[in-house]
C-alpha cells in the first residue's frame, strides 16, 4: 500500500494526522459503545418476526408466554398506538412514506415484526417467543419490482393510513424525473448511440456493531434511549411521534458506534425498545442477531438500470438517458431518495448536450432497503461508467481519453442541480473545487495506463486494466444544518459541544482539530462532548457525507465566535487593542510579547459575566461541494473457474484539503474494500418464499484482509472556498468507483461484457459461454 497527497503549508493543527481522541480508550478495550454498560435492572427485549412474506395477522394469543415466569410484558399489535410514520432519519418533513408502524397487523417480508417480548433473560425471552401463537392468513408475495408495479400484482400496502405513497395500488412508492436538453433530438444528432441494461443486487451493511439500543426511564420519568444510531436528533423526533409522547420527554444518546455505513441513519430498533421500557417501567436492551441484522435491518436498494448514450465519432456526448426500477423491499424508507441520487449524482459528471433521468421506486416483499454508504450513487456509477467504456470501445477511443473530452470541469455549473432547482427539489450548484483532471492524471500513471494493453490478455490467466469516474455531494444543499458551542473552562481547556455523530470515521477529532486551529489550542485540549440530544445543540447526523463540511462549518464559526471573545477579555486585562493579540498555545499573546493565560481569561469572563465564556453557532449549507475520484484496477481473470482477482487498485481523489490525512487514507481504503466486496461477492439471495439463504457471515461473502489488492491512494488536494479550511467530503466517493473499475477491466482481460452485480465466476464463465 501506497499513499501519496499534494505538498503544501501545514498548520498548526489541521492538515495534521493527530492521535485520535478515541484511540487509546479504544485499545484499552475501555467500557464505550452502547451494550458496554448495563442499568441495574435489566430486562431482555426480543422481537418475534414473521416466517412468511406476506400475511395478515388473523389472531395472536400471548397467554403461554406471559404464563413464563421470567416475562415481563408482551406486545402486540393492539397493545400500541397504531401511528404511521417512516423510519428514515432525515430531516423533517420527511421525503419518505409514512407507511410505518410500531406493530401492524399484516407483515410484509420475512422477518417483519410481530411481537414484542421483555424478559429477566435472552433465555427466557426466546422461550416466550415461542410461545407466542399467531394465526396468518397467507397473502401472494411479489418479489421482482418491476412485476410488483404491473396491474394485478398482490399490493402490499392496502392500508389506508398511511401517507406519502405514489400509488399503492401500484405498488409505486415514488417517481422521480428530470430533464436537460432535449434527449431526444440529441440522440437523433448522435454519431453512434449505445443502449445496454445493468442490474445490482441488495447487499448488507455488515458493520462489525449490531443495531442495539438500551432505554430507561430517569428519576424524572424520562424516557432515555441510548443506542448505536448515527441520527440521534432524527430518532428523537420520531420516537416522540411514535409512542405520542413529546419530545422534551425524551432523551437519546449516541455513545460509542462500531460502524454504520447508512444503516443507522434510521430508527431500525429503537422504537421496540422503549416501548417495552414503557410497558414494564424496567430498563430493556434489545440487540440483532446477526441474522436478524440481515433480515430486520436495511441494505443497499436493488435495482435495475437501462443506460442509453449518444456520441459523435470525435467522443462528443451528445446525450445521456438513464431509467431505472428501484426494489425498496416492504417499506419505502429512502426509496425516493436513494433512487433519485442514482440519477443525480451521477449525470452531473459528464458534460453531455442532453441529459434525462427517470426512475420508478417500488415495493416487494424482500427485506426492506434504506441508506447504504454512496446513497444509490454507487448503483448509478456502475451502470453509466460501464456504458462509458462500452461506447469507448464503439467509437475506438481510449477510454480515459473519451472521459477527459467530456467531464464536467472548474467552474462548470452543475446543470441536473439547475433542473431539480426548479423542481423546488434542491439548489443550484458550480464547481468551485475541482481536482478531477488531476486524479484521471496521477491515477493513470500509478496504475501505468498509457502500457495497459501490454498486461497478459490470453491463455488462462488474463488480465486487464479499467477505470471508473465518479464525483458524491458534501451534505444536502439548503436542508442539512449543525451547530455547536465551545465553553471555555476554568483551567483554560475548551469543551467542544455538537450533534455531529462519529460512527468510528474520527470526525470528534476532525472537528477538534478545526476548534484547534482557530483557537491557538493544542488538540487534545479540546474535550469533545458529542450527539447526546440533552446536552448539545441540534445537528443533522452523519449521512450524505456531511460531517467535516456541514457540522466542520459550524465548530469553525463557533470557535471564531469565542475566539473573538477571549480577545477581547485578553485586551482587557492586558490593556491592549485586541488587534494586536493572538491567541497561542494556552494564552493570548501581544505583538509587544505580554501574554495571559486562558486560565486567566476563563476567570475573567466569570467575574464580569457570572458565566463562563462560550461561543456559538449554527451553519445551514448554501452549496453542496462534490468531491471526485479516479479509480483504476488491474485484474486476472481465470478463464478455467471464472475467478476474478483484483491484483492492483489506484483511488486518486480529491476531497479538498485533507484535515486529517491518514483518516481520509483509511476513509478511501475502506470504501474500496466495500466497492470491491459489492462488485465480486456480495448479494442477499432469498429462496421462492422471500427466505433469505445466506443470512449469515458464512454464506454472505465479505472480502477479508488477504482478498485486498496492493492499494494506492492518492490524495489531490484541491481547496474549497465554502468548506472548513478547504475540506469537503470523502466517505462516500471512493465507494462508487470499484464495481464499474473492476468490471471494465474484467472486458479489457477478456472482451466480454458483465452487466450484472456481484462478477461470480459463475456469471463470468457464463459470459465467455464456458457454461
Amino acid at each position: 500500500m501506497t499513499t501519496s497527497r499534494n505538498s503544501g503549508t501545514r498548520s498548526r493543527s489541521v492538515g495534521r494526522s493527530i492521535l485520535k481522541l478515541d484511540g487509546e480508550s479504544l485499545v484499552r478495550g475501555e467500557p464505550v459503545y452502547t451494550d458496554d454498560l448495563h442499568p441495574d435492572g435489566l430486562a431482555i427485549g426480543r422481537i418475534l418476526r414473521s416466517p412468511h412474506a406476506h400475511a395478515r395477522i388473523r389472531s395472536i394469543d400471548a397467554t403461554e408466554a406471559l404464563a413464563l415466569p421470567g416475562v415481563l410484558a408482551v406486545l402486540t399489535h393492539a397493545d400500541v398506538p397504531r401511528v404511521p410514520h417512516t423510519t428514515a432519519g432525515q430531516s423533517h418533513p420527511e421525503p419518505s412514506p409514512y407507511d410505518a408502524y410500531l406493530l401492524d397487523h399484516k407483515v410484509r417480508h420475512v422477518g417483519d415484526r410481530v411481537a414484542l417480548v421483555a424478559a429477566e433473560s435472552d433465555d427466557v425471552a426466546a422461550q416466550a417467543l415461542q410461545r407466542i401463537r399467531v394465526e396468518y392468513e397467507i397473502l401472494p408475495p411479489v418479489f421482482d419490482a418491476r412485476e410488483a408495479l404491473e396491474p394485478g400484482a398482490p399490493r402490499i400496502h392496502d392500508e389506508l393510513e398511511s401517507r406519502g405513497i405514489r400509488d399503492a395500488s401500484r405498488n409505486l412508492v415514488a417517481v422521480m424525473d428530470f430533464a436537460v436538453g432535449d434527449v431526444e433530438t440529441s440522440l437523433a444528432q448522435a454519431d453512434v448511440v449505445h443502449e445496454s441494461d445493468y442490474e445490482v443486487p441488495a447487499v448488507q451493511h455488515v458493520s462489525l456493531e449490531p443495531h442495539v439500543a438500551i432505554s430507561w426511564l430517569d428519576e424524572a420519568e424520562r424516557l432515555v434511549v441510548r443506542t448505536s444510531t448515527q441520527v440521534p436528533f432524527h430518532v428523537r423526533r420520531t420516537l416522540a411521534r411514535v409512542l405520542a409522547l413529546p419530545v422534551t420527554r425524551i432523551r437519546v444518546i449516541k455513545p460509542r458506534i462500531g460502524g454504520g455505513f447508512g444503516g443507522k441513519q434510521e430508527m431500525t430498533i429503537e422504537d421496540a425498545c422503549a416501548a417495552l421500557t414503557l410497558a414494564t417501567r424496567r430498563p430493556v436492551r434489545l440487540e440483532y442477531t446477526r441474522e436478524e441484522e440481515f433480515q430486520m435491518s436495511r441494505t443497499r436498494h436493488a435495482m435495475r438500470l437501462h443506460v442509453k448514450l449518444g456520441a459523435r465519432h470525435d467522443g462528443h456526448l451528445t446525450a445521456i438517458d438513464m431509467r431505472v426500477v428501484s426494489d425498496t423491499g416492504a417499506y419505502g424508507t429512502h426509496g425516493l431518495t436513494v433512487t433519485g441520487s442514482s440519477g443525480y449524482k451521477t449525470l452531473p459528471l459528464y458534460n453531455a448536450d442532453s441529459l434525462r433521468y427517470h426512475c420508478d421506486v417500488a415495493y416487494t416483499n424482500h427485506a426492506v432497503a434504506g441508506a447504504c454508504r454512496g446513497y444509490g450513487a454507487p448503483q448509478g456509477f456502475y451502470a453509466l461508467e460501464s456504458a462509458i467504456d462500452e461506447l469507448a470501445y464503439q467509437l475506438q477511443l481510449d477510454p480515459l481519453e473519451l472521459r477527459r473530452r467530456n467531464v464536467i470541469g472548474a467552474g462548470d455549473l452543475d446543470r441536473v442541480s439547475v433542473a431539480l432547482e426548479r423542481q423546488g427539489k434542491g439548489h443550484a450548484r458550480s464547481i468551485h473545487s475541482y481536482g478531477l483532471a488531476e486524479c484521471m492524471q496521477r491515477g493513470a500513471r500509478a496504475i501505468d495506463w498509457e502500457r495497459r494493453d501490454a498486461v497478459p490478455r490470453d491463455g488462462e490467466l488474463r488480465r486487464g486494466v479499467g477505470l471508473a469516474l465518479a464525483m458524491q455531494s458534501s451534505g444536502i444543499a439548503g436542508i442539512d444544518w449543525g451547530a455547536a458551542a465551545l465553553e471555555l473552562k476554568q483551567d483554560g481547556s475548551w469543551m467542544l459541544r455538537t450533534g455531529a455523530t462519529d460512527l468510528g470515521t474520527g470526525a470528534d477529532t476532525v472537528l477538534a482539530q478545526i476548534a484547534s486551529e482557530i483557537l491557538g489550542a493544542p488538540p487534545d485540549r479540546v474535550q469533545v462532548h458529542a450527539a447526546d440530544t440533552d446536552a448539545v445543540p441540534y445537528d443533522v447526523g452523519a449521512y450524505a457525507s456531511s460531517v467535516t463540511y456541514v457540522s466542520g462549518n459550524a465548530v469553525r464559526r463557533a470557535a471564531e465566535d469565542a475566539r473573538m471573545q477571549v480577545l477581547a477579555l485578553a485586551s482587557d486585562l492586558l490593556a491592549t487593542d485586541r488587534t494586536s493579540l493572538e491567541c497561542v498555545d494556552e494564552g493570548v499573546r501581544s505583538s509587544t510579547g505580554a501574554w495571559v493565560s486562558l486560565a486567566e481569561v476563563a476567570a475573567h469572563a466569570l467575574k464580569l459575566h457570572g458565566r463562563a465564556l462560550e461561543g456559538h453557532a449554527a451553519f445551514c449549507i448554501p452549496d453542496s461541494p462534490p468531491p471526485f475520484a479516479a479509480q483504476f484496477a488491474e485484474v486476472e481473470v481465470d478463464t478455467e473457474t471464472g475467478k476474478v482477482r483484483v491484483l492492483r487498485f489506484v483511488s486518486a481523489v480529491d476531497c479538498g484539503t485533507a484535515l486529517h490525512p491518514l483518516q481520509v487514507e483509511g476513509q478511501i481504503e475502506g470504501a474500496v474494500a466495500m466497492g470491491i466486496g459489492y462488485a465480486l461477492t456480495e448479494e442477499m439471495l432469498y429462496d421462492d418464499a422471500g427466505r433469505l439463504r445466506n443470512a449469515n457471515l458464512v454464506d454472505y461473502k465479505v472480502v477479508h484482509a488477504d482478498d485486498m489488492p496492493s492499494m494506492t491512494t492518492i490524495m489531490v488536494e484541491s481547496f474549497e472556498p465554502t468548506g472548513p479550511f478547504g475540506a469537503k467530503s470523502v466517505a462516500e466517493v471512493p465507494t462508487n468507483g470499484p464495481a464499474p473499475a473492476i468490471a471494465n477491466a474484467i472486458r479489457h482481460a477478456v472482451g466480454v461484457r458483465l452487466t450484472r452485480l456481484p462478477m461470480t465466476p459463475d456469471r463470468v464463465l457464463r459470459a465467455l459461454g464456458r457454461i
